[in-house]
């Protein structure tokens, strides 16, 4: 068997992403995503046995990407406030450059196409995020709060502040963005 091309693996990826965060998952067909990738139908097939096939590919390759993106260049050995306050600004800085990718994942995982292989794995990331979160909860660093609640409450700042800079209602200043993570923080800190 021929082995896979790598920039059809990435134009069938790209193309899922873009047609995902223009229309939703739910009306993503096959044949939408070859013909936004230059591919036959037929060819996609050959990559994917399926959309769910591809769908939980995607995701896992997302969420991993994602996980490395986040953790990259925190210290282990920082207070705890500035590895959350690192993680909370990798966050937003992924959400800023992938936010194609963010709208896929979110979708996702909210959708019934979500597989147990894709759910296993998110968990098995998220230990790496949520170790730390459990240790200043034990700490009482953190309110003492369902650390789903704590990551839920940061992604949602993470999202909102995005969204505020992409429409420009602020700027992407220091000043601005110590302020965004400080209203998140004065809300989860115990």
């Amino acid at each position: 068997m021929k082995p896979k091309d790598e920039e059809k693996l990435k134009a069938i990826a790209q193309a899922t992403l873009d047609l995902v965060e223009q229309a939703g998952l739910s009306g993503l067909t096959m044949p939408a995503i070859a013909r936004r990738a230059g591919v036959a139908t037929g060819t996609l097939y050959v990559y994917y046995a399926s959309k769910d096939e591809l769908l939980t590919a995607l995701y896992e390759q997302a969420k991993t990407a994602l996980t490395a993106r986040v953790l990259q260049g925190v210290d282990p050995a920082a207070p705890f406030r500035t590895r959350f306050q690192q993680m909370w600004r990798s966050l937003l800085d992924n959400r800023l450059q992938h936010a194609a990718e963010m709208v896929f994942m979110e979708q996702y995982s909210n959708s019934p196409w979500f597989s147990e292989s894709s759910r296993a794995l998110s968990a098995r990331l998220m230990t790496d995020f949520t170790a730390p979160i459990e240790a200043a909860k034990a700490q009482q660093i953190l309110k003492d709060l369902p650390t789903p609640m704590l990551v839920n409450a940061m992604a949602g700042s993470v999202r909102d502040t995005a969204a505020l800079l992409r429409s420009g209602a602020i700027e992407a200043s220091e000043a601005h963005l110590a302020m965004a993570f400080g209203v998140f923080w004065d809300g989860v800190k115990a």
